[in-house]
């Protein structure tokens, strides 16, 4: 037992730095056994808090030990992992164990909220204070935030962001459900934390998390499976932890829905049921890694001579919120294809014309199409004014059919680029839709993947979900719309309507068997979607007027 002038601010379970201990031989030969052998000491020692018995022995299950032993042997551990299944718990043993057996080791304990990542360090404290006396180490500092032994290792504690470690030297950085952090600051974060990991050769990064959609989570997971990263991926499905079975699985369900089951408990990476492009097409999609990428720019594939391209121009004011974006498709063939990307929020408009010219003249002289509303009529006047480009698309507003693309010889009011309006982005929407989910769409870039899977309904459109963008989606959605252009067909010899119809003609068939075809005289019709994602055929004269007016 302590006396009262060696604990540490009148906590009997706590020893103060400085205090002398007479160890006993059992006692020397117990910590060199529990410094060697986490599981020995995680079993032996480790005190931990259970809902229905309150304190108790910390008995690891076996997928618990199968982390314990991955992350001693690897720096760097992703483990994407159901809800409750105690991975907190291991990974607060694991933090204890390393301050408590290392000297000068530094700690960050970050989540997605402050208030969680402390509620971890409380779990810690509460591990340390059941140890016996004479293995704990004195305290030196002890609050809510911050831990400091005798031994010089350091815990601190702390929401995830650009500016949580910055500056520090830590020997182990913990991130807990880094999925929930917000993709803006996921980036962030890893950005400036980067020269913080490489700094030394021994640096530990642990990551844990149940998915939540396709983010910065979703590609470092999908990076350590393949192999493209010094990661080392572990999964725990809901079956591994004890007492949980297919009673147990349909009891779950009942009580929550079967699409939140698959997200928390089988660990698939869905977004929104709500989001354009269904959930399950989404878990197809893949991204490459670009063959060369420079600040805001990448490229997953170079020019083919004599193919047609096309750039699809976002516009923002440069101002830190919304990017700056453009897409790079190659038009010549089907599946179209993705092949360069642009996005940049800081990127003055003045400036972003000349990046834009030299993607064009690059990919033989791609076609281009600006999206106007804001500024971007300011980018489109650059392009063709100062530098010149002739391939810019021009449009002209025919009544009902909306804005019509031409090569600016059509007569009547021309202007230099598209203006996203109502009908556009509903026609653009519906037709991405289709084209991706028939497989008419190579995408590449993991950035559009994640912006897919939260560009969801709201409303009588869709949008980016709260902490989201959709610039580079709004791209695709501009492309999609350009697609069912005359125009666009002229250049490209491509009719993707015609395409869909004749791979699921036969299909088309059996359904309108019963009333066959009628011809309504107009002569054309685009693929629509109504609020609630389904595809509806309408003809021209068929829109609604007043949606060629509303701007987006």
């Amino acid at each position: 037992m302590l006396r009262k002038d060696q604990i540490y601010l009148g906590n009997p379970r706590l020893k103060k730095a400085n205090v002398k201990i007479e160890y006993t031989e059992e006692q020397v030969k117990e910590l060199a056994r529990c410094s060697k052998d986490i599981l020995y000491f995680c079993n032996k020692y480790m005190k931990i808090v259970n809902v229905d018995e309150g304190l108790i022995n910390f008995n690891t299950f076996d997928f618990q030990d199968r982390i314990i032993k991955s992350v001693q042997g690897n720096r760097f551990t992703i483990c994407k992992m159901p809800r409750q299944s105690g991975k907190t718990t291991v990974m607060t043993a694991l933090i204890l164990h390393f301050a408590l057996f290392n000297e000068s080791f530094n700690v960050a304990v970050l989540a997605n909220k402050a208030a969680t990542a402390r509620e971890i360090l409380h779990r810690i404290q509460l591990g340390f204070e059941y140890l016996p006396h004479w293995m704990q180490q004195g305290i030196v500092e002890w609050n809510k935030g911050n831990v400091e032994l005798e031994n010089g290792s350091k815990i601190l504690a702390g929401a995830t962001s650009s500016g949580s470690v910055r500056g520090g030297s830590f020997n182990l950085i913990y991130l807990d459900e880094f999925a929930f952090v917000p993709p803006h600051q996921q980036e962030e974060f890893f950005a400036s934390t980067y020269p913080t990991i490489s700094s030394g050769n021994t640096t530990r990064v642990m990551i844990t998390s149940t998915p939540r959609g396709m983010n910065l989570f979703y590609k470092i997971w999908t990076d350590a499976v393949e192999h493209r990263s010094e990661y080392e991926a572990i999964e725990v499905h809901w079956s591994d932890v004890p007492g949980r079975d297919e009673a147990w699985k349909k009891q779950t369900i009942q009580n929550t829905s079967e699409e939140q089951f698959r997200v928390e408990f089988e660990c698939e990476f869905l977004g929104s049921s709500n989001t354009l492009i269904h959930p399950t097409k989404l878990g197809e999609l893949v991204f490459h890694e670009p063959l060369s990428k420079s600040d805001n720019m990448k490229v997953f594939k170079e020019p083919v001579p004599n193919h047609v391209y096309a750039i699809c121009v976002d516009t923002s004011r440069g101002v830190g919120n919304d990017y700056s974006a453009f897409i790079v498709i190659d038009c010549s063939v089907l599946p179209y294809e993705v092949v360069a990307t642009f996005r940049s929020n800081i990127i003055a408009p003045m400036i972003y014309p000349n990046i834009i010219y030299q993607a064009g003249k690059k990919y033989n002289n791609a076609y281009c199409l600006v999206e106007i509303n804001d500024i971007g009529q300011q980018v489109a006047d650059i392009l063709h004014h100062d530098l010149e480009y002739e391939f810019i698309m021009t449009a002209q507003w025919r009544g009902r059919a909306g804005q019509i693309v031409n090569a600016g010889f059509g007569g009547g009011q021309q202007q230099m680029g598209v203006r996203t309006t109502k009908q556009l982005k509903r026609v653009g929407c519906s037709t991405l839709k289709t084209i991706i989910e028939n497989d008419k769409l190579i995408i590449n870039d993991f950035d559009i993947l994640q912006e897919l899977t939260a560009f969801s309904v709201k409303g009588n459109s869709f949008e980016a979900e709260e902490g989201y963008n959709d610039d580079l989606v709004m791209c695709l959605v501009l492309f999609a719309w350009l697609s069912n252009q005359e125009y666009f067909k002229e250049l490209t010899d491509i009719d993707i309507r015609k395409n869909l119809y004749s791979k699921n003609e036969q299909a088309i068939e059996d359904d309108v068997l019963p009333f066959g075809f009628i011809n309504d005289g107009t002569g054309g019709s685009v693929v629509e979607n109504d609020e609630f994602g389904a595809d509806t055929l309408l003809t021209h004269a068929e829109w609604d007027i007043d949606d060629t007016q509303g701007i987006f």
